[in-house]
């Protein structure tokens, strides 16, 4: 029997989901790594951690939310946390809409976690009250017409926020939302471009992985109201940016290069 809280992470295998993951299991909670190819990815990271297990889900498959939740929530007596974080992030732009990349996020960036929270706040069990933790992105506040179909969704996956909190309004339970800013290398960056473009906000810092997973750990003790967002990313959110910062750092690069002002 699982006497510690536990916490279900989708994409928790790598990335952000990994740190966010290894925060948990670090603070002493029953990690479920969810992971949808990553497998291998996902055991070493349950082997590092003190309570662990990993578990796939197809997620581009509407009935595998429901079926990923109630598999868990037969068996976990203290489910707490849900922090849906899996995602894709694939290039296309207000110009020309890609159908395949709008399908697939949609689905697994909106869908998937409405309905992984939906089934959650139905069949989860905690006598401390249950937490959902939408993971969206800071372009939420700070759109541009790049990755197009990648950011509809994360508005979409934003709005079932505050929506989800008045539905599931037993005081105990709180639904949340977590934007993160550019953190890690996305798309095909280099670790230069990295370097440039993840400063571009407004303390001119790169914000870490780490500091994602530590505001992860403090939602889940649903210290602020329901349907609140916290915004992780140095102050990204309070520009306005006209294109992605990856793009905006090669622009500034190719400046430089040919001997203009970066």
């Amino acid at each position: 029997m699982i006497e510690r809280p536990a916490v279900l992470i989708t994409g928790g295998a790598k990335r952000i989901g990994a740190a966010i993951a290894s925060a948990f299991g670090k603070a002493g909670w029953h990690v479920v790594i969810h992971y949808g190819t990553s497998r291998d990815d996902a055991d070493a990271l349950a082997a590092t951690l003190p309570s662990a297990e990993a578990i796939q889900a197809d997620l581009s498959d509407a009935a595998a939310p429901a079926e990923l939740v109630r598999s868990i929530a037969t068996r976990l007596r203290d489910w707490r946390v849900l922090v849906n974080c899996a995602s894709v992030f694939e290039l296309d732009s207000a110009a020309g809409l890609d159908q395949h990349i709008f399908q697939r996020a949609m689905q697994i960036n909106a869908a998937a976690p409405a309905a992984l929270a939906q089934a959650y706040l139905t069949h989860g069990r905690s006598a401390a009250g249950r937490r959902v933790i939408q993971v969206t992105d800071q372009k939420i506040l700070n759109p541009n017409p790049d990755f197009f179909s990648y950011t509809m969704s994360k508005h979409a996956l934003n709005a079932t926020i505050p929506m989800l909190s008045m539905a599931y309004a037993d005081p105990n339970d709180r639904v949340y939302g977590l934007a993160p800013g550019a953190i890690l290398a996305s798309h095909d960056q280099q670790e230069a471009e990295t370097e440039r473009s993840h400063r571009m906000n407004l303390l001119r810092r790169k914000t870490g992985a780490e500091e994602v997973a530590d505001a992860a750990l403090f939602l889940a003790h649903g210290w602020l109201r329901s349907g609140e967002t916290l915004f992780i990313d140095s102050g990204q959110h309070l520009l306005s940016q006209p294109r992605d910062v990856l793009f905006l750092a090669r622009g500034q690069a190719a400046v430089g290069a040919s001997g203009g002002s970066a």
